[in-house]
């Protein structure tokens, strides 16, 4: 096994409220904060992990759905590997505005081959009592745009919310040439100044 790491770039898009920032400190740090407010610009965090005997530095990116937020998020688009479409299976409107999240990472990722970029769904706040998108709805929206990998989490029940992100980074090793992807070696510090804008968690 290599002592490099193979640095990969998730972005998560969704509606604001679906619990986007909440999933991305869940996997990282394992914490949930109920009284979290809504991601002001973008942000991101890293996790170290092996996947298939590789190990992989997972750099997960987590942006405002605001639409008045859509300047500061777009330019950040560029460069990803994977992307993570997220709802709220207790909110109708944000499952249904996944087209539109899908078309929008799209149009400013400039991705080099768009059919096979790969995309995992998540919906989110399994937890909820009520629901308003199905499980069967919301598969059947994957296999036709794509056949993206689903996932059902709770980022405050910590359910799937490991495997989703695993699967994201299954999807892009699958999908890409490993070589097009940064090496890094475990001293280089991928914090620096890169952090655009910050605020507590949706």
């Amino acid at each position: 096994m290599s002592g490099k790491s193979l640095l990969l770039k998730v972005i998560l898009l969704g509606d604001g409220g679906v619990g986007k920032s909440s999933l991305m400190n869940r996997y990282v740090t394992d914490r949930f904060d109920s009284q979290s407010f809504h991601t002001i610009g973008v942000e991101f965090l890293n996790r170290d992990l092996e996947i298939e005997g590789r190990l992989v530095t997972l750099q997960i990116w987590d942006t405002a759905g605001q639409e008045r937020f859509k300047s500061l998020r777009t330019p950040f688009y560029r460069g990803a590997d994977c992307c993570l479409l997220t709802f709220a299976v207790d909110d109708l409107l944000s499952f249904q505005n996944l087209g539109c999240w899908k078309k929008e990472f799209m149009y400013y990722s400039d991705v080099r081959d768009p059919e096979r970029f790969p995309f995992v769904v998540l919906g989110n706040k399994v937890d909820k009592e009520e629901r308003e998108v199905g499980e069967d709805e919301a598969r059947a929206w994957c296999e036709e745009n794509g056949c993206c990998p689903y996932f059902e989490t709770s980022a405050k029940d910590d359910m799937n919310v490991g495997a989703a992100f695993e699967a994201a980074v299954r999807e892009v090793l699958a999908s890409e040439d490993p070589i097009d992807h940064a090496l890094l070696s475990s001293s280089i510090d991928l914090h620096g100044n890169r952090k655009v804008s910050r605020s507590s968690c949706c």
